[in-house]
């Protein structure tokens, strides 16, 4: 039987459907094209320098078509911020982004947001007293700012809002292994701590432990200033490396300096979280910086975010090393021929 077929009934039925599949792919990019963006809210408490480089970080690293919104609170931590900036990485709201500086409730931001982000303690206190449910990532503490928090704030404890912390210094576990690549003959570590530092002081030791072989780690305590130099020659004698905790030592610059002159007496080498600690004459150094703990801070609010549910504990992340620091002329002056900062760092990321 022949079956005779009309060429131009063809050629229309087939421009159909290539206009159909047209008329859906392009619904699809519309659809696209407004489905709401990822919305950011960040807040700072303080000028310090280290937070306004991490924010500018975490500004330049938004994708595209996301809205940011940076909220400094006022002092204090009042309820109502100085100024908020409003940013968007879409090119064509980039008249609204130069004018970009307007003032709303932090309430009505939190409310747009899919994640909040508080930069410092004051910042971390303010979001956490604030109710919501939005997920919240407190960055750029310190491990007894969390502490201090975690035993101040109700809020924290309750576990009805999903929080993610992020420490703005490595791991003792990381601190150790540095240590261990430049000193692998040596296992007695050398601190002075202060009461306060006991959480710091535990997480060092269960670390410790956890070294093959294990470290020994020699702690005297300094309840004040007037105490350190006696602590200092009590832990000297019995170490072989002096490390320098980020507690209230850590944070001095003169207190600093005596761990570091009672080092280069006893010919010690010093090592830390800061690369201040390796300008001052510390021997090396795995540091965390502000471009990392960004991007470190942004992976961390996608995990809150797809998660499900509440929290019953913060999920807490220390920061992951972006460098190893070292002073050469110390390790000139202590006899040692050191690898390369990049090769020390790669061995973090390995052992890691």
């Amino acid at each position: 039987m022949f079956v005779a077929v009309n060429p131009f009934i063809s050629l229309f039925r087939k421009r159909l459907r290539c206009g159909a599949l047209a008329a859906l792919a392009m619904g699809l990019a519309l659809l696209g094209a407004h489905a709401p963006a990822a919305a950011l809210t960040v807040l700072m408490g303080d000028e310090v320098a280290a937070h306004s480089e991490f924010v500018q970080y975490l500004r330049a690293g938004q994708e595209a078509g996301s809205r940011f919104d940076l909220v400094r609170l006022s002092p204090g931590g009042g309820d109502t911020p100085q100024a908020t900036e409003t940013a968007s990485t879409e090119p064509e709201r980039s008249a609204s982004v130069n004018a970009g500086v307007r003032t709303r409730s932090l309430r009505a931001l939190a409310s747009d947001a899919n994640l909040t982000m508080a930069v410092g303690m004051p910042a971390a206190r303010a979001a956490l007293e604030r109710p919501g449910q939005q997920p919240l990532v407190l960055a750029m503490l310190s491990r007894l700012d969390y502490e201090n928090l975690r035993a101040t704030s109700p809020a924290l404890r309750r576990g009805d809002r999903r929080v993610g912390v992020l420490l703005r210094d490595p791991a003792m576990a990381d601190q150790l292994a540095l240590v261990g690549a430049v000193l692998p003959q040596k296992q007695r570590i050398g601190v002075v701590a202060t009461p306060e530092s006991e959480p710091l002081v535990r997480e060092l030791q269960r670390a410790a432990q956890g070294g093959s072989p294990p470290w020994d780690v020699q702690v005297e305590y300094a309840p004040d200033a007037r105490s350190l130099a006696a602590s200092l020659r009590a832990v000297v004698p019995r170490s072989d490396a002096l490390m320098v905790l980020p507690d209230l030592i850590g944070d001095s610059q003169a207190a600093t300096l005596s761990v570091l002159r009672a080092g280069a007496e006893a010919g010690l080498p010093v090592f830390g979280a800061s690369e201040g600690l390796v300008r001052s004459g510390g021997l090396a150094a795995a540091v965390s910086t502000p471009a990392q703990l960004a991007q470190q801070a942004r992976l961390l609010g996608q995990k809150l975010a797809s998660s499900s549910g509440g929290g019953a504990s913060p999920l807490v992340e220390s920061a992951t090393p972006a460098a190893v620091r070292i002073n050469t002329t110390v390790a000139r002056g202590l006899g040692l021929r050191l690898p390369e900062e990049r090769e020390l760092a790669e061995r973090l990321t390995v052992t890691r």
